[in-house]
């Protein structure tokens, strides 16, 4: 039986090991993206380290450290609830790199959808986001987000 961790471009991981892992980091994701959905900012900030850095391309620069990235979901719930909708996030095609140095290489694409109160959901943003995900204390959080809008240059 092949276990392996740390693959390459041409040969990605693969084994029962890597597969546990794999269904890990889903399950860390889909909570993610239920607590950003939810608006449980602080919740939320907590899945990311202490010195994170998020970027965005619908912020002039990136977002630093939990207090930060807290402070810029809040912002975003309440522009929604002035606006009368929800969002949601839907992660797919994840792919999984982990590397020598214990931390994992991810990518996938996200969707944001919106549904106005009393009208069909519609998918508001397509995106590519790449992180960098570290273990402390037992946990994944996420070091470091790219997000890579579809629309934009």
């Amino acid at each position: 039986m092949t276990v392996e961790l740390v693959g390459t471009a041409e040969r990605p991981p693969q084994g029962e090991k890597f597969a546990a892992l794999y269904a890990e980091v889903q399950r860390f994701y889909a909570h993610q993206m239920q607590i950003l959905d939810a608006h449980d900012t602080e919740r939320w900030a907590a899945t990311f380290t202490e010195d994170a850095v998020f970027e965005t391309p619908s912020l002039a620069a990136p977002v630093r450290a939990r207090a930060g990235l807290a402070g810029y979901v809040r912002a975003g719930a309440a522009r929604q609830r002035r606006a009368g909708g929800r969002l949601d996030h839907w992660i797919g095609m994840l792919d999984v790199r982990p590397q020598a140095d214990g931390t994992l290489h991810t990518r996938c694409s996200a969707l944001v959808h919106v549904t106005p109160s009393g009208g069909g959901s519609k998918v508001l943003y397509v995106c590519v986001m790449e992180d960098v995900l570290v273990r402390t204390s037992g946990k994944w959080r996420t070091a470091h987000r790219r997000v890579v809008r579809d629309d934009l240059a």
